[in-house]
């Protein structure tokens, strides 16, 4: 859902307040490791006051009296808690000033009440707006008309702040008739025509919804209303609002969705951050977590990433994000080099979908190279991350963007000393060589970091937002060799594959390679078909096969 641009998302709670364990687990990750604002639920129901939306960086909460306890009907606050709605705004306000935008919730259908009734409640939402309320989130509702005429009583009331509609797109027929029947929703007669010859249809019923869903959408907005926004209700489905925001025309450009070509984490203390090591580009949450006690993140420059240092992996812990049976699945029973070797230059291919380093198929820009890679990855350079020299990606319009060619890969010995003597060749060329144990080789002669993507926007200043530098592999180096181990574990000790697998881990060499002329993006590949080409005529043959990393090919 991130992909479709949203404002923001809405973290629910469970009737009766029964998952906030799981509500504010999903603010944190969805603030810290998703990179997108949240709008967490807060209920009177059976919970305390302090709450941990702030500490996760959310800054906006929807504030609800909440259904009654599980179990029970009638409400019992908890002592020093709250019953209505009121109280809880009141509370956010008094406890933390103006730090919180606050919504509360609206009922379009509240028209329908006997007038009485209906001017109470808007007495009711007008007490709540007066206590400091910034928006009102409105129930789902189909019948446009009513939600018009509410909106324009509420605008009559005295009520100006912003009023976002609860859009609810219609999934299949079966699930339209229970939700609209548990929130006692008016379903118009031409939906019900529309939708009811369908029903054994979902996907007809989805369609049809859409484009009915999508006509309600485009009168809300054309009704001079001063509605600014739509708020989705996805039910944790993301097919149906995907449809409907197309048919809207609601579906961003990608420049609008990554101000960065990494996901920006919005914790009150990242929320500045805009630089970080390439290293961890395929696994954005192990380095959130191994800076996690950085006192501050780099903005604008890298400092010294010894102080504070990077958090052990004991703290982390490194682990396969497929289980064993998944993971034999996807790469079988390796016995030689060759075998490893060719599941690198699938995964290249996109006829992979994941190695123990990436956990996601590679990304859409790899294909401006994944020819190259694929070979050099048969040649015996095992690839584990890179980044063409491009010159698009990420960043408002307007800009430029330009990323420098970078390769990172585990080697042999032999095969390394080869590239290296190429590459030494090479002026416009950095690299650095570690082993398992640490130590560290590299022809830079800086020892700050070397940014490989920088982007130059109007009325900014040109940002680096992904560098190399030592200490940080240094630290990287450790977790890479690490998830080498973990893969050759899920096969039986005695077994050829983990000894093959503990083999290279213990004997290759991890390397990073910056091809710093960012013209030219195929240069970085030269070096390495050289030397990929001496390393295989030095091989002895045995039956017509060339030996290579100890294994036959």
């Amino acid at each position: 859902m991130r992909n479709l641009g949203p404002e923001f998302i809405d973290i629910t709670w469970n009737a009766g307040g029964r998952t906030s364990e799981l509500t504010s687990e999903m603010v944190r990750l969805c603030q810290g490791v998703i990179g997108i604002e949240t709008c967490m639920h807060l209920t009177c129901t059976n919970m305390p006051k302090e709450k941990e939306a702030k500490k996760h960086g959310c800054r906006n909460i929807l504030a609800l009296s909440g259904d009654p306890p599980q179990g029970k009907e009638e409400w019992e606050a908890v002592e020093g808690g709250f019953v209505h709605g009121i109280d809880l705004v009141r509370h956010i306000h008094k406890e933390y000033g103006d730090y919180f935008d606050i919504a509360v919730a609206g009922f379009p259908q509240n028209m329908l009440l006997p007038p009485e009734e209906r001017d109470l409640e808007l007495k009711y939402l007008k007490e709540k707006i007066d206590a400091g309320v910034n928006f009102i989130f409105t129930q789902m509702f189909y019948d446009v008309d009513i939600f018009i005429d509410w909106a324009k009583a509420v605008r009559a009331a005295g009520i100006t702040i912003p009023i976002v509609p609860g859009i609810a797109p219609i999934q299949t027929w079966n699930g339209f008739l229970k939700a609209t029947s548990l929130a006692k929703t008016k379903i118009p007669q031409s939906f019900m025509d529309a939708l009811e010859p369908h029903q054994n249809d979902d996907e007809k019923v989805r369609a049809i919804g859409t484009k009915l869903v999508a006509d309600m959408c485009r009168k809300i907005l054309q009704a001079d209303l001063g509605i600014q926004g739509l708020h989705f209700y996805t039910m944790n489905l993301e097919k149906g609002t995907k449809m409907l925001l197309q048919e809207l025309n609601l579906v961003p450009r990608v420049e609008t969705l990554k101000p960065l070509p990494w996901r920006q984490s919005l914790t009150p203390n990242r929320r500045q951050e805009n630089i970080r090591p390439i290293f961890w580009a395929n696994r954005a949450q192990s380095y959130l977590s191994r800076t996690e006690n950085w006192d501050e993140f780099p903005n604008g420059r890298f400092g010294d990433s010894r102080s504070p240092a990077y958090g052990e992996l004991d703290g982390y812990g490194v682990s396969l994000k497929q289980t064993g049976e998944e993971a034999l699945k996807l790469w079988g029973e390796p016995k030689t080099f060759d075998d490893v070797a060719q599941l690198f230059s699938k995964f290249c291919l996109k006829k992979l979908s994941a190695l123990p380093w990436s956990d996601q198929p590679v990304s859409g820009e790899t294909s401006a190279i994944a020819t190259e890679l694929s070979k050099i990855n048969q040649l015996g350079f095992l690839t584990i991350n890179s980044q063409p020299a491009v010159t698009f990606g990420w960043g408002p319009g307007d800009g430029f963007v330009y990323q420098k060619a970078y390769l990172e890969f585990f080697v042999n010995p032999e095969l390394l000393e080869i590239l290296i003597s190429e590459l030494e060749m090479d002026t416009k060329v950095t690299y650095y060589v570690i082993n398992k144990q640490g130590d560290l080789r590299t022809n830079s002669h800086s020892e700050g970091p070397n940014a490989v993507t920088w982007g130059v926007f109007p009325g900014k200043e040109i940002i680096q937002p992904t560098i190399v530098e030592a200490i940080s592999f240094m630290a990287w180096k450790d977790e890479a060799y690490e998830l080498g181990v973990k893969w050759a574990n899920i096969y039986e000790t005695t077994s050829p594959s983990r000894k093959l697998l503990m083999g290279l881990m213990d004997n290759s060499y991890l390397v990073n390679v910056v091809h710093n002329d960012f013209k030219d993006s195929k240069a970085i590949f030269v070096p390495f078909f050289k030397a990929g080409e001496k390393y295989a005529a030095s091989r002895p043959k045995a039956n017509g096969s060339v030996q290579t990393n100890g294994a036959l090919n």
